[in-house]
């Protein structure tokens, strides 16, 4: 998301979800979790229905601590979308720290609310599915016309690494305050890690890694990574790796604030997000795919050079811009 410092950068209509705005979340959790889990013995993901049905839980075998950083609504591993006019709307209860801003729909929340989740389930014991109400993230609790969907599961043959599949379609009326299609970038997806992942390195393919450094932001730093895919590293050897092939734009990435705390609560963190410019329209739908690589360095090497044989010519998919 944009330069965020303490809130960082992260109604559905009754026939598409078979019910009121205010109707019962479908949930197939055995003890109708908030957090509903993978965990294929070296991997655990995790999707909390509290939190819009965003990523909110990351660990694996060497490193059995959640990583993911959710310190409010913005942060997160999850979807995030720009469209529109910048608009000054301060009179209806804007944020000042986020005013002027244009149609940014946040699968977490608002400034200051979590998204509604209208599905949230675990389907054939193997894939994490929700759909989730967004909000706007410039607006304290005001939902957005449009809704996300995601599923979540492991790449076949591949135990370290996640495969997250993201469906957005917007429901903006034609005519509205912020306008047509405007070619805007796109999060894709918005990540946020504890403090202490804090040595960043894009991959550049043939087993070559280039270090990249910025000091503490926001503002974000730029980088270009040839293979798509920049990877974080604890002092312990252990990282997270975040491959996405339909980024088009150079990506955001840098830590915020200072320590180098392990907490997924604290104000603390690192950020990474893939970038694309895409027109999205008032009715445009968009889809595409990321995946998460966990390990040392040499097994993330390897796991990517094989997602990178098999999807570097994915793209994502954009239907009525």
């Amino acid at each position: 998301m944009h330069s965020r410092p303490l809130f960082t950068l992260a109604a559905a209509t009754v026939i598409l979800f078979g019910g009121s705005a205010g109707a019962a979340t479908k949930n197939i959790g055995p003890r109708g979790e908030e957090l509903l889990t993978l965990d294929n013995g070296s991997v655990k993901i995790g999707i909390d229905r509290a939190k819009g049905g965003a990523i909110t839980w990351l660990s694996w075998a060497a490193y059995p601590k959640n990583m993911v950083n959710l310190a409010d609504p913005g942060r997160l591993i999850q979807q995030s979308y720009y469209a529109g006019l910048r608009l000054d709307r301060q009179a209806d209860g804007q944020s000042k720290s986020w005013s002027p801003w244009s149609w940014n729909p946040i699968q977490g929340g608002g400034v200051s609310s979590w998204a509604r989740v209208t599905t949230f389930e675990r389907t054939g014991g193997h894939t994490l599915h929700a759909e989730t109400v967004p909000k706007l993230w410039d607006m304290p609790d005001e939902e957005s016309a449009a809704v996300m969907r995601q599923w979540t599961t492991f790449e076949p043959t591949m135990p370290n690494v996640v495969s997250v599949r993201c469906e957005f379609i917007a429901q903006r009326e034609h005519g509205d305050r912020w306008g047509p299609a405007k070619l805007s970038p796109q999060e894709i997806p918005a990540c946020y890690f504890t403090r202490n992942f804090n040595t960043i390195k894009s991959y550049l393919g043939d087993g070559k890694w280039r270090g990249e450094s910025q000091p503490p932001g926001p503002p974000w730093g730029k980088a270009t990574p040839p293979r798509h895919s920049m990877a974080f590293f604890a002092p312990n050897g252990q990282g997270v790796a975040v491959f996405s092939p339909s980024s088009t734009q150079p990506w955001n990435f840098g830590p915020h604030a200072g320590g180098t705390s392990d907490d997924p609560t604290a104000g603390p963190c690192m950020h990474v997000a893939p970038i694309s410019r895409i027109n999205l329209g008032p009715k445009s739908t968009y889809r595409y795919r990321y995946w998460l690589v966990v390990g040392t360095e040499a097994q993330i090497t390897t796991q990517l050079d094989t997602l990178w044989e098999k999807y570097s010519g994915e793209r994502g998919e954009l239907i009525d811009p």
